[in-house]
């Protein structure tokens, strides 16, 4: 698979070339594409709405001269595209565990998929991107539920959807829907899995989390990691775990502590400068 390129004036037009059909074309295309003139829910004691921290309902983070909007949940709306994207929902996590005798609650794929729903009806968007491990793994797709089957087509319908390929799904699935690429760049942004440093990168896989202390009380929450040129967003999935942002992983892809951790509240963003954060 190549890159995937949504033209700024296509991606503006309304209504939707899937409109009605509920899902795109199901498989990888083998040449790039070119259209021409397209959480963990909060706990009890939130972070403080003061003296901790710059909060907002739905913050804006620029990357590449171009600010996003971050919702609380963890996902990501480019109003001007109708863009909405969500990183990391490992569908069938659960039922993946139990293949290996490790059971959890079977409820994780209904969990994202209810609240990735409450997104698409608030935001509405004329795109959605799934930005890589939209599967806890290959065999996922097959496990699904026919209630979770029909849900997610439900979802997909009267708007383009685009899966980016995983390291855990790095292959198109059947019966799900939607476009597969491992790349969609639009504008000065690409969206990607796997972290690269490039400017204008937004990506996934590392599950940020970031850890602050407040009047004595650490609060470990999922996070948004950006620095003005690169983004990694948060894991949206039911059952996925973080990295802390202290960790190498993020030394090495911003270069320095010198970015912001953007942590998800109960209704709200708040942005500590990673050199603040603590390790775990």
């Amino acid at each position: 698979m190549k890159r995937f390129v949504l033209n700024q004036s296509a991606c503006l037009s309304s209504p939707s070339r899937l409109a009605g059909e509920g899902w795109g074309g199901g498989h990888a295309a083998t040449s790039a594409h070119v259209f021409s003139p397209p959480s963990r829910p909060a706990a009890p004691v939130d972070l403080p709405r003061k003296g901790g921290g710059e909060g907002s309902n739905r913050g804006d983070i620029v990357v590449a001269a171009i600010a996003l909007a971050a919702d609380p949940s963890g996902a990501l709306y480019w109003p001007e595209h109708g863009l909405l994207v969500v990183a990391d929902l490992h569908l069938e996590k659960g039922s993946s565990y139990a293949a290996r005798g490790q059971f959890l609650p079977p409820y994780d794929t209904a969990a994202t998929l209810a609240r990735l729903a409450g997104l698409i009806a608030h935001y509405a968007p004329r795109c959605v991107v799934a930005l890589g491990d939209s599967f806890h793994d290959g065999g996922g797709p097959a496990r699904l539920s026919a209630a979770d089957r029909d849900s997610l087509h439900g979802l997909q319908r009267g708007r383009d959807w685009i899966w980016i390929t995983g390291n855990h799904d790095p292959e198109p699935a059947a019966g799900i829907g939607g476009e597969f690429h491992d790349t969609l760049t639009l504008g000065a942004l690409t969206f990607r899995h796997l972290p690269t440093g490039a400017a204008g990168d937004v990506c996934g896989h590392l599950h940020p989390v970031a850890r602050i202390s407040q009047r004595g009380r650490a609060v470990r929450r999922r996070c948004f990691a950006a620095d003005g040129t690169r983004m990694v967003m948060p894991a949206f999935g039911a059952f996925t775990g973080g990295l802390n942002v202290r960790s190498a992983a993020f030394a090495d892809l911003f270069g320095t502590l010198a970015f912001t951790a953007h942590m998800l509240g109960q209704d709200r963003l708040y942005a500590f400068h990673a050199g603040r954060c603590l390790v775990d």
